[in-house]
């Protein structure tokens, strides 16, 4: 971020309203665009989703667990293979 100094208060005020202006804008066309799309009373991305609320969680099957365990045992070998090597020429 670059140094403020002594910037005119003026200055940073006129800059934050017309900042503010964009989003305002910004935010009217999101609405106008999301109404197109169906989307009418989406919330904005931005929002988070409060503490305490649980979200819906990922279901694995177990042949998908097997696959992706396998393949993460393959990595770590492949690493610990490339490690000892590498450590063998030293």
């Amino acid at each position: 971020m670059p140094r403020v100094g002594n910037v005119d208060p003026t200055l940073l005020q006129a800059a934050l309203e017309g900042l503010e202006l964009q989003r305002k804008r910004l935010d009217e066309q999101i609405r106008h665009v999301q109404s197109l799309l169906g989307r009418a009373g989406a919330a904005p991305a931005s929002i988070s989703i409060p503490a305490g609320e649980k979200t819906a969680k990922r279901l694995l099957s177990p042949d998908a667990r097997k696959r992706i365990a396998a393949a993460q045992k393959r990595r770590w070998a492949a690493y610990r293979a490339a490690k000892k090597s590498g450590q063998a020429q030293s």
